[in-house]
C-alpha cells in the first residue's frame, strides 16, 4: 500500500522537519563568514573521504566535461569542488539568516550590474541565468537587494519546506516563481513590467519542457523556457555568478551580457546557444561550480535528441 502524502504521519514528519531546519538555520546564522567557511571545508573533505554517491557523481562529471584534464588533474579538482560545495552549503544557511547589512559587508563590488541597470531603463525587463556557480544563493539575494528581481524556482516536493524556501530567498524583496504555468506568467508579468528575472539554466527541466542539446560536447536535457520568456518580451539577457574569494575575504558577483543566441527560432539551437553561455561561465571558475548535480540522467527523445547528437559529432569532428 503507498503511502500517502495528504496522511497524518505524512503531515508530521513534514513539520518535523520544517523545524529542524529552521533550527539548523538559526545556528548557522550565527557564523561569521570565516566560520562558515571553516565549517564548509570540513563538510567537504568528508564528501571526499567518504568517496560516496556524491564524490563519483562529481568524478563522472568532470570525466565528461573536461576530459582534456588528466587523471591527476580531474581528481585535484574533483577533491576542490567537493570542499567548495560545502563552503557553499554552510555559507548558504548562515547567509539566509545574516541581517542585509551583513550580507551587503561580503560583497567586495558587482562588477557589470550597471549593464543591467541599463538595460532595465529601456523598459523591456532583463533576465538574469545564474548557474550553480560560487555561491548563487548569496548572489541572489544582493541581485534582489539592488533592482526589483522575480527569482524563478523549481518547487520542493513538501509544501511546508517550499515555504521556508520562498521565505528565506524573498527576505530582501525578491519575489519568488515557481517554475510552472503559474510562474512562468508571473515572470512575463515582471519582464513585462521592466523588471529581473532570474533563472538557474543549467538545471534540468521537466519531460516535455525542454530539448536535448550539447553541453560541454555530451547530451543534456536543457530548458526552453528562457528561449520563451527571450522571445516574448524581447529582455536583454546577462550571466551573474558570485565568486568566492580566498581567505574569507567576501564575493565578487559577475554579470555579463549573454551573446549567444539563446532567442533562436529553433529550439536546439536556442538550447546549444544557453548551454555555450553556461559552459563560458563555468571555465572562469570551474572549482566553484556545483559538479555535484546529475545534469546527464535525463534526456529528450525524438527529432531533439537525434538533432543534438548530430550537432555534438559536428563539433568533434571539427
Amino acid at each position: 500500500m503507498s503511502r500517502r502524502r495528504d496522511g497524518f504521519g505524512y503531515r508530521l514528519r513534514g513539520r518535523l522537519r520544517l523545524g529542524a531546519a529552521r533550527l539548523l538555520l538559526r545556528l548557522l546564522g550565527g557564523l561569521s563568514l570565516a566560520g562558515a567557511q571553516r565549517l564548509g571545508r570540513a563538510v567537504g573533505r568528508i564528501f571526499w573521504l567518504v568517496n560516496g554517491k556524491t564524490r563519483r557523481t562529481v568524478e563522472e562529471n568532470l570525466a565528461r566535461c573536461l576530459p582534456e584534464l588528466d587523471e591527476t588533474e580531474r581528481r585535484r579538482l574533483a577533491r576542490r569542488s567537493l570542499i567548495e560545495t560545502g563552503m557553499g552549503l554552510i555559507e548558504t544557511g548562515a547567509a539566509w539568516r545574516w541581517p542585509r547589512e551583513r550580507i551587503e559587508s561580503v560583497v567586495t563590488d558587482m562588477p557589470g550590474f550597471e549593464k543591467i541597470e541599463q538595460a532595465l531603463q529601456a523598459g523591456n525587463g532583463a533576465i538574469l541565468l545564474a548557474p550553480h556557480m560560487g555561491n548563487w544563493e548569496l548572489g541572489g539575494l544582493m541581485t534582489g537587494l539592488r533592482t526589483p528581481t522575480t527569482v524563478m524556482y523549481r518547487p520542493p516536493r513538501e509544501p511546508a519546506m517550499e515555504a521556508l524556501l520562498v521565505e528565506v530567498r524573498s527576505a530582501f524583496g525578491s519575489d519568488m516563481a515557481p517554475a510552472n504555468l503559474r510562474g512562468v506568467r508571473k515572470a512575463l508579468r515582471a519582464l513585462k513590467r521592466g523588471e529581473l528575472v532570474a533563472i538557474l539554466p543549467d538545471q534540468a527541466p521537466s519531460h516535455g519542457e525542454g530539448v536535448t542539446a550539447p553541453y560541454f560536447d555530451q547530451p543534456a536535457l536543457t530548458m526552453t523556457l528562457i528561449r520563451t520568456l527571450s522571445q516574448r518580451t524581447g529582455a536583454a539577457a546577462f550571466t551573474g555568478w558570485a565568486e568566492r574569494l580566498p581567505d574569507a575575504a567576501g564575493f565578487r558577483i559577475h554579470y555579463e551580457p549573454v551573446t549567444e543566441p539563446i532567442d533562436h527560432d529553433d529550439p536546439v539551437e536556442a538550447a546549444a546557444a544557453l548551454n555555450r553561455e553556461v559552459e563560458r561561465v563555468v571555465r572562469e571558475g570551474p572549482a566553484q561550480y556545483q559538479w555535484t548535480y546529475r545534469r546527464f540522467r535525463r534526456q529528450a527523445s525524438g527529432r531533439a535528441r537525434r538533432e543534438a547528437r548530430a550537432g555534438v559529432d559536428a563539433d568533434q569532428s571539427r
